[in-house]
């Protein structure tokens, strides 16, 4: 039996190029570089060496600077002044000789000479609050900022040093070879900002109703700053957005308070018997145990008796960390305390919460249990949390993050009551908090250069975080929530950023001082991205084991993006550089829509298609093997073929017309579908993405097919689908989900409906 050439459609579908598309002139032609959305991202990357393998990996030659602190701290209560002397060892495990170290001082962002506030553009404001107008135009600027009283060997010999702004030189007696170590002194002292009034990562609240303060207090010392193999001395200056790089190192920190302040910080408290009750002591013990519900070590009436008393006298506190990169700790004594077991990697780790009565009764109820939630989440990302504790601090306005220690938002009414808002933010920053021991306090990116491996990385983890708490404590939700509403993660959130004015919208790769839209690049954009990825792309099975290979590869080390970008293909086998490119180093958006759609039917004639190939090709019909010719319904030739009978109605006379050119064997492995489609998807927004179709058929049911992004490698504008099928297809939807961050919907379904855009879906659920 002579076998038929079975193209079925391809003969109609073919490309343009090889039928009948015109060409450009030799003369005409011009050349272009490559510009192709997969095109690898050589060009942007570092090439690998020694010390980064192009794995992703840390390389043979890693390495990594440490700085060890002892200090003495000593809090003037009655004055808000913080005093230290503190001695630092500085170890260069780097293959080069350095002549001077440089140290940051960033409270000098608040001197009285800072640049911080020139560099922001103001004009004059025709209608103000008066407060507004007061401290911007009325006040004297407050004595802030380091009073540096001497930089010194430990022999006691002054060390010429030069401050500029937030950075200090400090020049070495003799030149710092490779695994030698360095240790001086900085003696130093600051009036602490009122972080309500002066804004602040740090400082203190005032409570005018009983006199006190509480504190939180954060780069409150000279820290060093970070010299590694990426740019040498980071030493970029503190302008108040961008975080920080800092070195790993050991701590030892004796601090002096008020006698009647309780006060927690980074490391473990070394003399715990000296500054707990016996009271306190036991409590500490039942809390250790404890692993539902946190145990309460100083409670509120104890807190609130100490509020009046003001003593005189005075306590150190002196804890001890390791290997941590910072150091914060927070005291009052306004605070209760609890604190719960949460097991994490077979070992107890201490969730704890410090707030005044004023968080109360939100933070005794949700503060505890959200850190040890938290702790279990990102551990299952990343790796077992290696510290013994994580705290909770509250504390007006803040969100803030260290080692082992976080200050966090969210206050009742003066009542006690809180609305949905106010408690979903508490939670909401706990857990974002929280997370940042895991980036970047452990994966130790560089904040000051690249804000989105700290806060970026840290959002989507959050999101995470945020489902399992709400499964875990449904009671935290409200009746109407069936899951924690997040506000940062799902692809829809991003929408209105995406489609926003290109003016105003920068690439993620962007230093974060200059980004616009701060909370959006640095947070929002990247964490979507990775839940795109993970839930889209990859799958959640691939994408969780190359995340935590870079979390593990790079814990207490200090990673670039690029370190990031190739461990996740390294350990995935799932080439990003397209995904990379377009989500991270530029400001495209998605906007992938239906252009056309198109039926066709099964000839028994040659079509006009093939009678145009021929004239132009001198060939015959007489000369055809036996093919299968597709006529487009509703055209002039479909409706001339349907008159002389010659269109086979897609059934009996189609199956037997093409299985009469194969054997029985072959039929039986052979599908008749019965409807033919050609859909044109096209792409009027920059970034490529899976084309996640649902197909609805006649009979009800439907088929959700994901085209991955690669569909577009070769047409970067539209591309087109052959559907061969069964069943008839009613109607058609790209991205019925809202998976991809579409930023218009109303080009996304067939039949066209009246579709609002995720935009004005979005605004609508703003309004509500």
């Amino acid at each position: 039996m002579k076998k038929i050439i079975y193209l079925c459609l391809a003969l109609v579908f073919m490309s343009s190029n090889m039928f009948g598309q015109e060409q450009e002139k030799p003369g005409e032609q011009k050349g272009h570089t490559n510009t192709n959305k997969f095109k690898q991202l050589y060009d942007e990357f570092s090439t690998p060496n020694m010390y980064r393998a192009a794995s992703g990996a840390p390389g043979s030659a890693y390495y990594q600077q440490q700085a060890d602190y002892k200090m003495d701290i000593v809090l003037d209560d009655k004055n808000a002044k913080l005093s230290g002397f503190e001695t630092i060892t500085y170890t260069n495990n780097s293959p080069d000789v350095l002549k001077y170290l440089w140290v940051q001082l960033d409270q000098n962002k608040r001197a009285k000479d800072s640049k911080s506030p020139l560099i922001e553009g103001s004009g004059v404001n025709e209608v103000m609050q008066p407060s507004r107008f007061v401290n911007q135009y009325l006040k004297e600027p407050l004595e802030r900022g380091f009073n540096i009283e001497a930089v010194m060997g430990t022999n006691g010999k002054p060390l010429d040093h030069t401050i500029n702004r937030t950075m200090m030189r400090v020049e070495l007696p003799k030149a710092l070879k490779p695994k030698e170590s360095f240790s001086f002194s900085i003696k130093w002292w600051y009036n602490i900002n009122d972080h309500v009034a002066e804004g602040g990562r740090s400082g203190y609240e005032f409570f005018p109703e009983d006199g006190n303060r509480a504190y939180v207090i954060s780069q409150f010392f000279p820290r060093m700053a970070v010299y590694s193999d990426v740019e040498g001395w980071q030493n970029s200056q503190f302008w108040g957005r961008d975080e920080f790089a800092l070195p790993f190192g050991d701590y030892e920190v004796n601090i002096t308070v008020p006698a009647d302040h309780i006060l927690d910080g980074t490391g473990m408290l070394v003399n715990r018997k000296d500054v707990y009750s016996k009271t306190m002591m036991q409590r500490y013990e039942e809390a250790k145990k404890s692993y539902k519900e946190p145990v309460v070590i100083v409670t509120q009436e104890e807190a609130k008796a100490k509020e009046s008393i003001f003593s005189n006298e005075t306590k150190t506190w002196k804890l001890k960390a390791e290997n941590v990169r910072d150091f914060g700790f927070a005291t009052s004594r306004k605070f209760i305390w609890d604190m719960m077991a949460v097991k994490i990697g077979g070992k107890d780790i201490m969730a704890v919460s410090l707030y005044p009565k004023e968080g109360n009764p939100l933070w005794e109820e949700w503060s505890t249990k959200a850190v040890a939630s938290t702790l279990e989440s990102y551990s299952r990302m990343t790796f077992d949390y290696p510290y013994h504790k994580a705290i909770s601090v509250h504390a007006k306005r803040q969100g803030m993050e260290y080692p082992m220690i976080c200050w966090n938002y969210g206050r009742p009414d003066k009542d006690g009551k809180y609305s949905d808002r106010v408690k979903y933010g508490m939670m909401g920053v706990i857990i974002h908090e929280v997370g940042h021991n895991f980036f970047p306090m452990i994966v130790n990116s560089d904040e000051r250069q690249w804000t989105w491996m700290d806060e970026g990385l840290n959002t989507f983890v959050q999101y995470v975080a945020e489902q399992d708490f709400g499964e875990k404590y449904p009671a935290a939700l409200s009746k109407s929530d069936a899951h924690f509403p997040s506000d940062r993660g799902p692809a829809r959130m991003i929408v209105p950023y995406m489609g926003g004015n290109q003016d105003f919208i920068a690439p993620i790769m962007t230093k974060g001082l200059n980004t616009y839209q701060f909370g959006n690049n640095a947070y929002g954009k990247p964490a979507t991205a990775l839940n795109i990825l993970r839930e889209t792309v990859m799958g959640r099975e691939l994408f969780d084991y190359a995340f935590k290979e870079y979390a593990q590869r790079w814990m207490f080390k200090h990673p670039t993006p690029e370190d990031f970008f190739r461990t996740m293909e390294d350990a995935s086998a799932v080439d990003l550089d397209w995904y990379w490119r377009g989500w991270f180093y530029t400001t495209d958006w998605v906007d992938i829509g239906i252009k056309d759609i198109k039926k066709y039917y099964v000839s028994s004639e040659p079509n006009d298609y093939i009678k145009k190939y021929l004239k132009e090709n001198g060939g015959k019909v007489s000369e055809l093997v036996p093919l299968v010719y597709m006529v487009e319904e509703g055209s002039d030739e479909f409706k001339a073929k349907l008159k002389k009978g010659t269109v086979l109605e897609n059934s009996i006379p189609l199956k037997e017309y093409v299985m009469d050119n194969f054997t029985t064997e072959e039929r039986q492995n052979i599908k008749t579908p019965k409807y033919f489609y050609n859909i044109t998807f096209e792409k009027p927004g920059g970034l490529v993405m899976p084309i996640i179709v649902e197909y609805k058929y006649a009979d009800g049911t439907s088929k959700t097919e994901t085209y991955p992004a690669q569909i577009w490698r070769l047409n970067d504008n539209e591309v087109s689908k052959a559907i061969a099928t069964d069943k008839e297809i009613v109607s058609i939807n790209i991205d019925p989900n809202l998976e991809t961050a579409d930023i218009d919907t109303s080009n996304n379904a067939w039949p066209k409906q009246t579709q609002e855009s995720n935009f004005d879906k979005f605004k609508k659920k703003i309004k509500k």
